[in-house]
């Protein structure tokens, strides 16, 4: 065969390219896609080592407390939809209308189970009679009442396959937000699930993501308050906050007031109050006051509630109340619980991680009553985790770990029954339109009314 000149010259220049790029990481052509997977790979490892639970301060020890009357409650509130983690921006859910549960309209496996780790699961959010949740190959479904599929969508290259994917939700004006603890962030057409726009940000998100007037809010694994455009997932601003030397596997409180304050809780403990237009800081303050650092270590939170001028919340091993305007601690109680507080009129009701029901008065934080619900259970039962728990038309509804859904009432206290669902539960129930939706760690979906 007979090789040209010109022909030689291009297969050398060729040569010289493919060397040059493969050998010189200053041309950056191919580094990026190096540190994608070295990024990717150092994910797989801190989610497959071996985690240890460290208690550094002292909790009280429950017992229970009968009610000496019945409180009196809101009447129930019929809402529409369940379009964002807990509801809407200020975390508040309240008391709201459930038909009951007696029937179960909706039972169906639509997503995979691939990883055996213990995980943290968002709950399905509810929007225009369609249902969307996400399992924890990061596999989107929105699927109609009945369990049809409408559509599903999954952004992920083959290089994050082995590593398991949280995704937060928020649905607004007809586009699906989503956040990971990747570092993507990305905006999807409710309708048929294509993709407007995806950005990687590299940094794991490690709250719920809100919107509010044309702005994203997420809070990063590095403590960072991120502010970015609804429109392309540019930054707008951001706020930096004192990293902790140990990540959280919690998600991290992130809520918005009405009147468009944003408030934060990261986990060095700083609880902060700032403007959504610029992240201007109105108040900053160590809300668990940690006397020790290692005590940020291992932070665990619920998330932040917004009611009036109350910020209630539980961290570390405590409930929080604080003033809303000043950022003046109202009043606390050493309960430890990583489930969302629940507000209704003058009351504020809370389950802990070992299963106590609890009433508080919202003005001081007296317990009022307390329930170990639990105790319904089978002995061998009991030793499990309480998961997430909702108001249903006066009715406490909370999920176990271990698959169980007890019934109480939110008036005594009292315990009234309980349901085996089967398989795991570590996302909270939610409510629409009177029914009540659960989902289970290996994707099956319940619907009961």
């Amino acid at each position: 065969m007979i090789i040209n000149k010109g022909t030689k010259l291009f297969l050398f220049l060729f040569y010289f390219f493919l060397t040059s790029c493969s050998l010189d990481n200053k041309t950056g052509i191919w580094k990026g896609l190096e540190d994608e997977k070295e990024r990717a790979r150092e994910l797989e490892r801190l989610q497959n080592r071996d985690l240890v639970t460290i208690y550094s301060s002292e909790v009280k020890v429950l017992e229970e407390i009968k009610a000496k009357k019945n409180i009196r409650l809101n009447t129930p509130n019929t809402n529409a939809s369940w379009v964002m983690a807990d509801l809407n921006e200020q975390n508040f859910k309240g008391n709201i209308f459930l038909s009951g549960i007696d029937n179960v309209f909706l039972k169906k496996k639509i997503g995979r189970n691939k990883f055996k780790i213990s995980k943290v699961m968002s709950s399905p959010i509810i929007v225009e009679n369609k249902i969307i949740f996400a399992d924890d190959t990061g596999t989107i479904y929105n699927i109609s009442k009945n369990g049809k599929k409408n559509w599903k969508k999954n952004i992920y290259k083959k290089l994050y396959k082995k590593i398991y994917k949280n995704l937060s939700f928020t649905a607004h004006n007809g586009v699906l937000y989503v956040s990971d603890n990747i570092g993507f962030v990305y905006a999807i057409h409710l309708n048929d699930g294509k993709i407007i726009w995806i950005k990687n940000f590299d940094i794991p998100f490690k709250s719920k993501i809100k919107v509010f007037e044309k702005k994203i809010f997420l809070i990063n694994q590095d403590n960072r308050i991120l502010c970015l455009k609804t429109k392309d997932g540019s930054k707008i601003w951001d706020i930096r906050s004192i990293g902790s030397f140990i990540k959280t596997q919690n998600f991290l409180p992130l809520s918005i007031s009405k009147d468009g304050f944003l408030v934060t809780l990261v986990s060095s403990g700083d609880l902060v109050k700032s403007s959504l237009d610029n992240g201007k800081i109105f108040w900053s303050l160590n809300a668990t006051a940690s006397s020790f650092a290692h005590d940020t270590d291992f932070f665990t939170s619920s998330n932040i509630v917004i009611s009036d001028d109350d910020v209630i919340f539980f961290a570390s091993d405590a409930i929080y109340s604080f003033n809303f305007s000043n950022g003046y601690l109202n009043w606390k109680q050493n309960i430890k619980s990583n489930n969302t507080p629940i507000i209704d009129g003058d009351f504020v009701f809370l389950i802990s991680n070992d299963g106590y029901f609890i009433c508080l008065e919202r003005k001081n934080g007296k317990i009022i009553w307390s329930t170990n619900i639990l105790k319904i259970l089978k002995e061998k039962k009991r030793e499990t985790k309480i998961t997430g728990f909702v108001m249903g038309s006066g009715k406490i509804y909370a999920t176990t770990l271990n698959g169980y859904l007890i019934i109480s009432s939110a008036s005594s206290g009292n315990v009234e029954s309980f349901k085996k669902i089967g398989g795991t539960i570590t996302a909270p129930p939610v409510i629409s339109e009177g029914s009540l939706y659960l989902l289970t760690e290996n994707s099956k979906i319940y619907g009961f009314n």
